[in-house]
């Protein structure tokens, strides 16, 4: 089951899209510099670790103006 919740992270981000796009880009950068915001993650992978940096606020998202 995935921890945090898609619930509790849409307390953060609103748009599923945005999530998914930031937590796809934060993995990446977990993967190619194994550099984490966050201490003693409970995931193992790199996605999860993102979307627990989200859910604890290091990472967040800025809307472009249109």
């Amino acid at each position: 089951m995935l921890e945090p919740s898609i619930d509790q992270l849409q307390t953060k981000i609103n748009s599923k899209y945005t999530l998914v796009t930031l937590s796809a880009r934060r993995a990446r950068q977990i993967k190619d510099n194994k550099i984490l915001q966050i201490e003693d993650p409970k995931s193992v992978k790199n996605v999860g670790i993102a979307l627990e940096e989200i859910y604890a606020g290091k990472l967040t998202h800025i809307p472009a103006d249109k």
